[in-house]
């Protein structure tokens, strides 16, 4: 039991309320004065009261909120302290075809509530408790916090490596941490799990939604969970179920620990939609405080009416958060300064990002999301990625987004996948993604880390099951095998799932280091896959977001060639690091240039015909600084299944060609051999090469 909670039930002065301060929103707690400004904002509502609550969730006291300008209400509750646990509710119209749903019946979380008292669980509809003791007590939070002046690391753009984790499934079942860890913020900061972002060679975490979120009533009638966690009901509070204890302060404590490791901390936000659902949904917060506001609405085909009883659905899960509207719109920027400020991280990724600048008349490229977030001295200064699509309206929307935006790029995933699984004339294409995708990132405009490059991702297959399943195998998701990618360029090179032919498990591992060394020599920002780097798999299960178990949560108990796929991620990830060409160059419009030169592997450089040919399955590139002691590197690419030579272009005199990466080394390792220039270079069929000028 947390000694906040423990205090408030000795607490020896009553409660009184007199007129609070209606800025900021949320739960503020005044030490001069001794208590707590209550702040709402709901328009519509004749009348709002904020409800107390003992450690039973027993309500104790309820005082009326004054308003202001019909909007905004306010209340200051003397000797309140933090732990304090409490709810709101509102009074007003009920008629859901005019798109009000206020029922006082219904205790609302606060749409500012920094803490959360318990998980939310699922339940449908309406279910009507005067008590409330079906919802979450919204918590008062104290924000002192320690940071020991740890501050935040300064990666650069063309250093980042974003590396994508599951706050439990990292480390579940990780036993060099410890068992009250596991699972949690902390274990994520654990010193064991720290030394393997260090070694690996990662610089920034990509933490999965950790807003405070709960599962779909579907899920818990098959028995099934919100795993993944893109269903929030708050906007502030860190997700406690991830907590031992106080989720706030451990997910500080856990910030603070990865800071000092100099890692970034960036979050995976949810802003497009909530767990409210449609009309059929349950009102949690915001649909309880301002319906007709937060949310979008359908419009009737014939009098092009908001349709009351019909919330848009952009989003696939039942509404669209508005942020055309002013105090949603407060209410996001709000929340990003929060994390930003208080919970000190350093960037997020937006789902469903097109959601949040589509206005009245579509996607806006000015939205005023995107003015906002442009002018805010703080948010201005952080790392922001799009995944830049929705199911919306005119909702694909790569290469769209402002120019300090970074953006998922699939198209560089879908060419990749496609490039080494075996399929013809795609050189084009993978020389265009190899080199930042300028196609639809213009370079006058985007600089090169704008293109967030990913093989994985966590919608879809692990790199293990791309390579071992040509089918996706979601039957344990209860719908039939209907859920999840159906398109996934993937391979099974002849036996679907694990297999014991030895010539089969040779090239999956042969063609993981193809992808993992494309990715990471590419021009954009890596995006990794936690678990790629170590044979993880989901039994191909390309659409896991319900399943809390075995097989989304990471194995530690690495086979042999597990542990070599790790040492020779974490190789190419320092060679990428080493070097001052792969993710930084500056390249012109041309295909050729004194820094670029793209050869056939018959050794003369690439003509018109040789971009468009059907059959293509290889390609080299010539990487070369201006100066005589800058780098200079030949990569080969050969996705066909035969063995091909290749010629290689001159080198400086008193310099010879070194091998450093041939993937077809069944070691996993890099190698670090001199090659006779007299001779052709011969590459084995699905593998690549990659050369280094010296002495």
């Amino acid at each position: 039991m947390r000694e906040d909670l423990l205090k408030l039930d000795t607490h020896k002065q009553p409660f009184s309320a007199s007129s609070g301060q209606f800025l900021p929103l949320g739960a503020v707690l005044d030490k001069n004065r001794q208590g707590c400004h209550f702040s709402v904002y709901s328009l519509g509502a004749y009348r709002v009261e904020v409800c107390l609550f003992d450690k039973c969730e027993n309500e104790i006291a309820s005082y009326a909120l004054d308003v202001k300008q019909g909007h905004l209400w306010s209340v200051f509750v003397h000797h309140v302290e933090a732990g304090q646990l409490y709810g709101y509710r509102v009074f007003g119209e009920n008629s859901p075809e005019k798109g009000f749903v206020f029922n006082p019946d219904n205790l609302l979380i606060d749409p500012y509530a920094k803490a959360l008292n318990r998980v939310q669980h699922s339940f449908e509809g309406e279910l009507i408790t005067r008590a409330g003791h079906h919802i979450s007590k919204s918590v008062v939070v104290d924000d002192e916090f320690d940071w020991a002046s740890v501050q935040k690391p300064t990666i650069q753009d063309d250093e980042r490596i974003l590396y994508e984790v599951h706050v439990k499934g990292f480390s579940q079942l990780n036993e060099n941490v410890p068992i009250a860890k596991r699972g949690k913020y902390l274990g994520l900061s654990d010193s064991s799990s720290i030394a393997h972002y260090k070694k690996l060679g990662i610089t920034s975490l990509q933490i999965m939604p950790i807003f405070s979120f709960m599962s779909e009533p579907r899920l818990k009638k098959l028995g099934l969970t919100n795993y993944w966690g893109y269903n929030p009901i708050n906007f502030f509070s860190p997700e406690c179920r991830y907590a031992q204890y106080d989720a706030v302060n451990e997910f500080k404590t856990m910030v603070k620990e990865l800071h000092a490791a100099g890692i970034e901390v960036i979050l995976d936000v949810v802003y497009n939609h909530t767990a409210e659902s449609g009309s059929d949904g349950a009102t949690l917060s915001l649909k309880g405080f301002d319906n007709r506001n937060y949310y979008t609405f359908d419009r009737n085909v014939h009098s092009n009416e908001f349709n009351y009883l019909n919330h848009s659905n952009h989003s696939g899960c039942g509404n669209t958060v508005n942020l055309n509207y002013p105090w949603t719109l407060k209410l996001t920027l709000d929340s990003l300064r929060y994390w930003v400020t208080e919970m000190q991280v350093d960037g997020f990724r937006f789902d469903l990002a097109v959601t949040l600048a589509r206005e009245s008349d579509g996607f806006s490229e000015q939205s005023a999301f995107f003015k906002s977030l442009l002018q805010d001295p703080v948010l201005s200064r952080v790392k922001l990625i799009a995944e830049p699509w929705d199911i919306g309206p005119g909702g694909y929307r790569l290469g769209a987004f402002p120019f300090d935006w970074l953006e998922c790029n699939d198209r560089y995933r879908d060419t990749m996948r496609s490039f080494w699984r075996g399929d013809t004339g795609k050189i084009a294409d993978v020389a265009t993604r190899l080199f930042g995708s300028r196609d639809v990132f213009a370079k006058q405009y985007r600089a090169n880390s704008t293109s967030v490059n990913y093989i994985c991702y966590h919608d879809g297959f692990t790199l293990d099951d791309l390579v071992s399943y040509a089918e996706r195998h979601n039957l344990a998701n209860e719908e039939n095998n209907r859920d999840g990618h159906g398109n996934n360029l993937s391979a099974n090179y002849g036996e679907e799932g694990i297999t014991d032919n030895k010539r089969i498990n040779t090239l999956r591992q042969q063609q993981k280091r193809n992808l993992i060394t494309t990715l990471l020599l590419s021009q954009g920002t890596p995006h990794f896959l936690a678990g790629d780097e170590m044979g993880n798999n989901q039994s191909g299960n390309n659409n896991a977001y319900c399943q809390d178990n075995k097989l989304t949560w990471l194995s530690w108990n690495l086979s042999e060639v597990d542990q070599q796929l790790f040492n020779f991620t974490s190789e190419i990830v320092k060679l990428r690091q080493q070097s001052r060409l792969f993710g930084s160059l500056a390249l012109d419009d041309s295909e050729n240039s004194d820094l670029v030169k793209w050869y056939h592997p018959d050794g003369y450089l690439m003509e018109e015909v040789d971009w468009h040919a059907g059959n293509s399955q290889a390609i080299a590139v010539e990487l070369r600084e201006s100066t005589s002691s800058g780098e200079h590197w030949f990569l080969i690419l050969n996705a066909s299944n035969y063995q091909i030579g290749c010629k290689l272009p001159p080198v400086e005199k008193g310099l010879t060609w070194k091998l450093k990466v041939d993937t077809a080394c069944t070691t996993g390792e890099l190698v670090n051999k001199k090659i006779n220039l007299s001779e052709q270079i011969q590459l084995s069929g699905h593998s690549m090469m990659l050369l280094k000028s010296t002495k």
